[in-house]
C-alpha cells in the first residue's frame, strides 16, 4: 500500500506501523536550544540561617531565593516574549516525537523553518543589545531592592552573549556502522526506532484531539457564559487561536484520524468567516454559534473517552 500526506482513509490498528513508517520516510528530527540569563538565584547559607530565624524555623526546612532583575521591564518583557515566539515557531512546524526535546518535521518544511528561526534569533540578538542599554539601570534597582542581599557577583559585566537560540537535526537513526558491526543489533534498533515513529502517530493525534478540545472549550465558554448579567468579554484571541489551529493541522496533518478530520471539518464550518467583532456585536450570533458548538464538544468528548487507543506493538520487546 502506497501511502502519502494526503491520505485520508479511516485506518485501522494495524495500519498505525504504515503511517508510522510514512512519518519516518517524510520527516527529520528537530530539536531545540534556548540558552537563557538565570534572573534568579539561592541565598548564601547564613541569610537563610538569618531568614529562618526570623520565624523561628530551622533553617534546613526553609527555602530562599532572590530575583536579580525586574522582569517587569519592558525590555526584558519583550525578550521573554521573543523567546515564546521561537517555541511558538518549532511547534508550529513540527510534531511531537516520544523523546525529550525532539519533534518531527517535514523535510520539505526544513527551509521555511530555517528561515523563521534566523528572522528570530536576529530578533532575539536585537533585543539581548536593547536590555543590555538597561543593564546598569536594572542592577542599581535591584541594589535598592534587595539590600544586603544584593551581591555584585550575581551579575555579569554584560548580558551580550547570554542569549541565543540553536537548533540542529539530531539523527534518530540507526547508524550505519552498526549493520555491519553487528546485525542483529541493528535489526532491533531498526525495530526500536520503528516503534517510536508509530507512537509519534498517537502523539499527533492525541495532541490535535487535545488542542481542539480545549479551543472549542474555551470559546464556548466566552459566547455562553455571562458576568453580572452581561455576555463575557472575550479576546479575539479567542477566535484567532482556533483559525491558526485550522491552518496548522492543514500543514501537519498526517491523515491518520478520519474521526479528526471530520471534527475539525465540522468546527471550520461553523465558525468559517465568523470574525470577533461579529460575535461582540449579536447576541443571536452568539448563541448559535454556542449552540453549534455544543453539539460537537459532546460528540468530541464522547470519541475521545470511546475512541481506542493505539495499539501500539512493542516488536521484539522494544521500549519507548
Amino acid at each position: 500500500m502506497s501511502l502519502t500526506l494526503l491520505d485520508v482513509e479511516s485506518p485501522t490498528e494495524a495500519s498505525v506501523g504504515e503511517f508510522g513508517e510514512m512519518l519516518q520516510m517524510s520527516m527529520s528530527a528537530v530539536r531545540l536550544s534556548v540558552h537563557w540569563f538565570g534572573t534568579r538565584r539561592s541565598v548564601t547559607t547564613s541569610q537563610k540561617h538569618q531568614a529562618a530565624e526570623t520565624f523561628d524555623a530551622e533553617s534546613k526546612f526553609v527555602s530562599m531565593g532572590k530575583k536579580l532583575i525586574d522582569t517587569n521591564h519592558p525590555a526584558w518583557r519583550k525578550m521573554v516574549a521573543i523567546r515564546g515566539q521561537i517555541q511558538r515557531i518549532w511547534k508550529n512546524h513540527s510534531l511531537p516525537y516520544p523523546e525529550q526535546g525532539i519533534r518531527l518535521i517535514r523535510r520539505s518544511n526544513l527551509s521555511s523553518f530555517t528561515d523563521a528561526m534566523e528572522e528570530a534569533r536576529s530578533d532575539l540578538s536585537a533585543a539581548e543589545r536593547q536590555i543590555d542599554s538597561h543593564y546598569e539601570e536594572l542592577r542599581s534597582a535591584a541594589k535598592l531592592r534587595l539590600g544586603s542581599l544584593y551581591n555584585p557577583q550575581d551579575y555579569p559585566a554584560t548580558l551580550i552573549g547570554l542569549f541565543n537560540v540553536e537548533w540542529d537535526f539530531p539523527n534518530i537513526e540507526p547508524p550505519d556502522y552498526l549493520r555491519m558491526l553487528s546485525p542483529s543489533l541493528y535489526r532491533r534498533e531498526t525495530e526500536r526506532i520503528r516503534s517510536r515513529f508509530e507512537e509519534a502517530v498517537v502523539l499527533a493525534e492525541d495532541a490535535f484531539f487535545s488542542e481542539l478540545a480545549k479551543l472549542i472549550e474555551h470559546l464556548n465558554e466566552r459566547l455562553s457564559g455571562s458576568g453580572d448579567g452581561k455576555p463575557k468579554v472575550f479576546r479575539d484571541t479567542v477566535v484567532t487561536n482556533l483559525l491558526e489551529f485550522f491552518d496548522r493541522f492543514k500543514r501537519l496533518n498526517i491523515g491518520s484520524s478520519v474521526e479528526l478530520e471530520r471534527m475539525v471539518a465540522s468546527v471550520q464550518q461553523i465558525v468559517g468567516g465568523i470574525t470577533p467583532s461579529a460575535l461582540r456585536g449579536s447576541v443571536t450570533l452568539r448563541n448559535s454559534i454556542s449552540s453549534e458548538l455544543t453539539k460537537v464538544q459532546a460528540s468530541l468528548d464522547g470519541l475521545m473517552v470511546d475512541r481506542p487507543r493505539r495499539n501500539l506493538i512493542r516488536r521484539n520487546g522494544g521500549q519507548t
